[in-house]
């Protein structure tokens, strides 16, 4: 099955601005793939403002998130994995949705091995 973080990110988001507050994004800068400012990352995390006075050309997409935005003036495409989203958040009141690190998607092929399950026996008794 595929990871429901896009979807979730995209709901969020439409939440967010459908109150009137401004959608931002908690990104792990360490990830593979995230193309950001690295001047503006403190502890390989940075903070993005994606609302639509800020991001252009936004793009949620399922693998990853895509916007132009302007960094100390200069424009600046941003490019940031959705598995890298730590959380989603309106900036004037905090509510939103943090991801758990852990729970990243993984890709296919990837799995980690489990148990197999033990079968269930039918628990059916004859009454009379």
């Amino acid at each position: 099955m595929t990871s429901s973080r896009p979807y979730l990110i995209r709901a969020i988001y439409q939440w967010i601005i459908d109150n009137g507050a401004t959608p931002h994004l908690l990104v792990d800068a360490s990830q593979e793939n995230v193309d950001v400012p690295r001047k503006y990352v403190e502890n390989n995390k940075i903070i993005l403002n994606i609302g639509p006075m800020a991001a252009h050309g936004l793009v949620l997409g399922n693998q990853k998130i895509e916007f132009s935005a302007r960094f100390a003036g200069v424009a600046r495409q941003v490019v940031v994995p959705t598995q890298a989203v730590l959380a989603i958040y309106a900036r004037e009141n905090g509510q939103g949705m943090v991801f758990n690190e852990d729970n990243r998607a993984k890709e296919p092929g990837k799995t980690s091995p489990q148990k197999p399950e033990k079968p269930n026996r039918p628990h059916l008794r004859v009454i009379k």
